[in-house]
């Protein structure tokens, strides 16, 4: 692929950076110390994207899943190897602190609060292997439900979501991912429809049915009375972008009982836009 950086010159887009031994080493420990445990975790991120996928992007973190439930016996294990673990938001984040500014995450949900961790990503989840070791990973159905609500200024990630579609739509578990998704169904029609425009050659992939189904709710749905309730699911998508609307009366899709957020929740997480919502620095999988 080819980038344009000035006028009439091209260079090659930069190959992606492999982490260096000491951060691989990290992370392998991290994957040792919940093996030696016995707390069961999968590999995201990009890890489990580059091998559904083939697209490899490394990035300056390292993700596992887990059950809530467990994220205090993980993080026990890794205070008596002598890390630092911290639950960073008790909605859907823990890390793991190590040398020279590296970490590993520890994710239960999502941080909009929807993509609770449960058995189902177990029971479905692949085999692989990150970093010299044999690993279980998200199955793409999850990967899809989680990454489809990341809608931010400064991160979008749509693209993930129809690669993994382009990837694994033929082996995809439909029914599953469209009752994972529930509810917020029009969130992943969004997604298929701009799927059938970025790859028309491959529309097939998704099946007919499929779309037959999300298109008659879409039709029954603008057919029958506007709900009179006041409420917003932006902040389902963007923390920071709908904010307006929130101050404007909205009621908030995350909160309950329409969401599975609390306000103390909401606002810690609002909080942190002016420390982690920037580009560089964003912590959301």
């Amino acid at each position: 692929m080819q980038t344009i950086t000035q006028p009439g010159q091209l260079s090659r887009t930069p190959e992606p950076m492999i982490p260096d031994e000491p951060t691989q080493a990290f992370y392998r420990a991290a994957i040792d110390v919940l093996d030696e445990a016995g707390v069961p975790f999968l590999v995201g991120g990009a890890y489990a994207f580059s091998q559904y996928t083939g697209i490899e992007r490394h990035t300056k973190d390292f993700d596992l899943f887990l059950k809530r439930d467990d994220l205090e016996r993980a993080m026990e294990a890794f205070r008596n190897k002598g890390y630092e673990p911290e639950v960073r938001f008790d909605h859907w984040l823990g890390k793991v602190y190590g040398p020279d500014g590296l970490f590993v995450d520890l994710i239960f949900s999502s941080g909009n609060g929807i993509a609770e961790v449960d058995d189902l990503w177990f029971e479905f989840a692949a085999p692989g292997r990150v970093f010299d070791r044999d690993v279980k990973l998200c199955p793409p159905e999850e990967m899809i439900w989680s990454k489809a609500f990341i809608q931010e200024r400064e991160r979008f990630d749509g693209a993930d979501v129809a690669h993994i579609f382009k990837a694994r739509g033929d082996a995809m578990d439909w029914p599953r991912l469209m009752a994972r998704f529930g509810q917020n169904w029009r969130v992943l029609y969004s997604h298929l429809v701009l799927f059938g425009y970025i790859y028309p050659d491959n529309r097939a992939l998704v099946p007919s049915w499929v779309m037959t189904d999300l298109n008659t709710r879409l039709i029954e749905e603008t057919t029958s009375a506007a709900p009179a309730d006041r409420v917003c699911n932006g902040p389902v998508l963007s923390r920071q972008q709908y904010l307006p609307d929130l101050a404007d009366g909205y009621e908030d899709a995350r909160l309950a009982p329409v969401g599975n957020m609390t306000e103390e929740q909401v606002a810690a997480w609002t909080d942190a836009i002016k420390v982690d919502g920037d580009p560089g620095t964003t912590t959301q999988s």
